[in-house]
């Protein structure tokens, strides 16, 4: 099943842009998936268990800063058309 995610990432950090770097730079890394970033938020593109695999990955390294806050949204079809 291929479903789409919408991931917003807010560390509660003065220096907030280095780690929402890194989180964005460990989701490119998964090759099957599409990922796309805006301003406001990441989307990500692929099978649900690469999915949920890949955002379970990077949320727990994201999660190794203190405060750290995450909104997510996820629909059961692939959006990226």
């Amino acid at each position: 099943m291929k479903i789409s995610a919408e991931i917003s990432y807010y560390p509660l950090n003065e220096q907030y842009k280095a780690p929402i770097k890194a989180f964005i730079t460990a989701l490119n890394s998964y090759h099957t998936l599409e990922v796309r970033t805006n301003t406001m938020a990441t989307q990500v593109f692929g099978e649900y268990n690469e999915v949920m695999n890949a955002i379970r990955d990077c949320m727990k390294d994201a999660f190794e800063l203190p405060h750290s806050v995450f909104v997510m949204k996820f629909i059961n079809a692939d959006l990226s058309d």
